[in-house]
Formats: structure tokens, C-alpha cells, sequence
């Protein structure tokens, strides 16, 4: 087990256990807020889109984030609370980018209405996921296994953004 590092905030043990929860939840609602505010998946150029028959419904998709966007606070903040004072700024930056990266998608694909822009945003955002996983599995591995379920509906996003923009080119 590793040491556990001093507070992030230099409170309390109890402020302390808690900091880093606190900072990870507010930054992965900032991050579906952001990325919510790009989504209208009742506009007709989204409706019009020929889709594949293995897309699942729409009530699926807020069904899963939610889960999974709690996933990521709970993991994240259990890695940035065991990391060392080095190891935190460059998770924290990993996590960061993570996502901006997430939010950027529903920008790309909705906002711009480019299924092949959505196509590049989710091959970056794997890209992002395996190296957060990466990073966070050197500071504990329960954290990045916790990962491994957002880190695979990516996947699928990425191949049903994929059969989308082949369908509508």
C-alpha cells in the first residue's frame, strides 16, 4: 500500500479524504454540462441521420453516462488522493484533458454537425482514455479498473460514430 500524501488543501483528515472526490465531481459535471450543451438529438439533422440498426435507443445514452461519469469522479479522486505531489499535477492534467476532450466530442459531432469531426474526436479521446488508465493504474489499480467500463463505451461510441458517418457521407 502506499503512503497516503498530504492533504491537498491542508485541512482536516476529513476535509483531506475528501478533497480530492470533491474537485474530481465538480470537474466531470463541468464536463457534462459542457458537452450536454452542444447535444440536440431531436434536431432534424440529427434525426435524419441514417443510423445504424445496433445503435441503441436514445434513453440508453443518459442511462449510461451517468454511471459511467460517476465512475470517473470516484476513480479519479481515489488516485489523485493516493498520489504523490508529482504524480497529482500530471493525473490531474491527464484528467483534465480527458475531459475536455469528452465534452469537445459532443461539439464536434452535434454543435458542428460533423459526424467525421465526432469520428476524430472519439479516436483522440480513446487515445486519452488508455493513457488516464495508464496513469492512474501506476498510482492504484482498483482507480483503473473503475475506468475500463467508461473507457469501453468509448469504444463503441467510436465505432457507432464510425458506422454514422460512413452511412452519411
Amino acid at each position: 500500500m502506499r503512503h497516503i500524501p498530504a492533504p491537498l488543501d491542508g485541512g482536516s483528515p476529513m476535509r483531506r479524504s475528501w478533497a480530492p472526490y470533491a474537485l474530481t465531481a465538480a470537474a466531470v459535471t463541468a464536463c457534462a454540462v459542457a458537452g450536454a450543451k452542444a447535444v440536440d438529438a431531436d434536431s432534424a439533422w440529427y434525426r435524419g441521420l441514417d443510423k445504424p440498426p445496433w445503435q441503441p435507443p436514445p434513453w440508453t445514452f443518459g442511462a449510461v453516462w451517468t454511471p459511467l461519469y460517476a465512475s470517473i469522479a470516484w476513480s479519479s479522486g481515489r488516485a489523485l488522493g493516493r498520489a504523490r505531489a508529482g504524480e497529482r499535477r500530471v493525473l490531474a492534467g491527464s484528467l483534465g484533458v480527458n475531459l475536455a476532450l469528452n465534452a469537445a466530442w459532443n461539439w464536434a459531432f452535434f454543435a458542428r454537425r460533423s459526424p467525421w469531426g465526432g469520428v476524430l474526436g472519439t479516436l483522440v479521446l480513446d487515445m486519452s482514455n488508455a493513457e488516464l488508465i495508464r496513469r492512474t493504474r501506476r498510482i492504484d489499480t482498483t482507480a483503473a479498473k473503475a475506468l475500463l467500463p467508461y473507457a469501453g463505451w468509448c469504444l463503441f461510441a467510436t465505432a457507432l460514430n464510425v458506422s454514422i458517418a460512413r452511412r452519411n457521407r
